[in-house]
């Protein structure tokens, strides 16, 4: 299974979008699936639901982190870079503006993943893009 594919199962199953990227390369790097999933979770929807930068983005950022380690001298460039090109592809890295026109749902349930869910939101696509950048940029 690629990269992308296990991102967007992931996400399909009810994780949220940082998970699902996280997730789908932190066994790469000696982290396993529950640890990860917990490491990511606060992350989602923008930080914790809060639409600020998109949880793909912050789930690369952690990426990152496994594959370069606590040296912010080494880790900041590539998140640098990585914002750079999925902003150059989706024009911006902020959730409410990737996600504008779709209402904004308070507390922490999640909401029910259904047909309508997935719909009327472009967060799948958001994580499979993040995790094609990811795979670009670590070789």
């Amino acid at each position: 299974m690629t990269h992308v594919e296990k991102a967007e199962a992931l996400f399909l199953s009810g994780m949220n979008c940082s998970q699902a990227v996280f997730g789908a390369f932190a066994e790469d790097f000696g982290m396993d699936a529950s640890t990860a999933a917990k490491v990511a979770c606060g992350l989602g929807g923008g930080v914790g639901r809060l639409r600020e930068v998109c949880g793909t983005v912050t789930g690369a950022s952690l990426v990152f982190g496994l594959k370069y380690g606590a040296d912010k001298a080494v880790v900041y460039p590539h998140v640098q870079d990585f914002c750079a090109r999925f902003k150059a592809e989706c024009g911006s890295i902020v959730c409410r503006e990737l996600l504008a026109g779709v209402p904004a749902t308070t507390g922490g349930a999640p909401e029910a993943r259904t047909a309508e869910y997935y719909k009327k939101r472009p967060c799948v696509e958001l994580v499979k893009l993040s995790v094609r950048l990811l795979d670009e940029m670590l070789g």
